[in-house]
């Protein structure tokens, strides 16, 4: 199969995870497992482990893109899989909470409360658009494409980058007010 067909086929799978994934995280969002009569503990020890892996993501992509500028390709490859893998952890872990424990009401007031919607929505924004643009430069890497890889590569570093920043800024400004 050539590498534009495969191309292709890989773009199919990347637009249905790119539209289920959000629809699935914001269809579970909404389901809390307590209120529907299941015997749940709520999962409330899990949002500072969700940041600490967003935080972890952070530094892993820092190190990835240091990494293949020292011209370490093994060790750039390793690291944006180890990132792809916290990024799915955060996601599990994520949705668990939110389908055990009731959403926390940001309590800051003033200045504060505009910066914190401000983050959280470029935040939620951001991690939905950042999925095929990780999920393609990834199928641009594996099918050797590295041109191409390099140009989006230049932008999902950011958006990716900035996603996982102000993942932990968001627990780290709404921790306070959590029960």
């Amino acid at each position: 199969m050539s590498s534009l067909a495969q191309e292709k086929k890989y773009k199919k799978i990347i637009t249905i995870l790119s539209i289920v994934i959000p629809l699935a995280v914001a269809a579970l969002f909404g389901v809390n497992l307590r209120k529907l009569g299941f015997n749940v503990e709520p999962l409330t020890f899990l949002p500072p482990i969700y940041a600490s892996i967003n935080g972890l993501t952070a530094a892993v992509l820092i190190a990835a893109v240091i990494a293949i500028k020292k011209g370490n390709i093994k060790l750039h490859e390793q690291l944006t899989t180890f990132a792809i893998g916290c990024s799915l952890v955060f996601l599990f872990l994520y949705i668990g909470y939110h389908m055990t424990s009731d959403s926390t009401t940001f309590g800051g007031d003033g200045i504060v409360k505009y910066i914190y919607y401000f983050i959280l929505i470029t935040h939620i924004i951001l991690s939905v658009v950042i999925i095929p643009i990780v999920l393609i430069t990834f199928m641009r890497a594996k099918l050797g494409n590295f041109p191409q890889h390099k140009k989006i590569a230049k932008i999902t570093f950011p958006l990716w980058l900035y996603v996982a920043i102000t993942g932990v800024v968001v627990y780290l400004m709404i921790s306070p007010y959590y029960v």
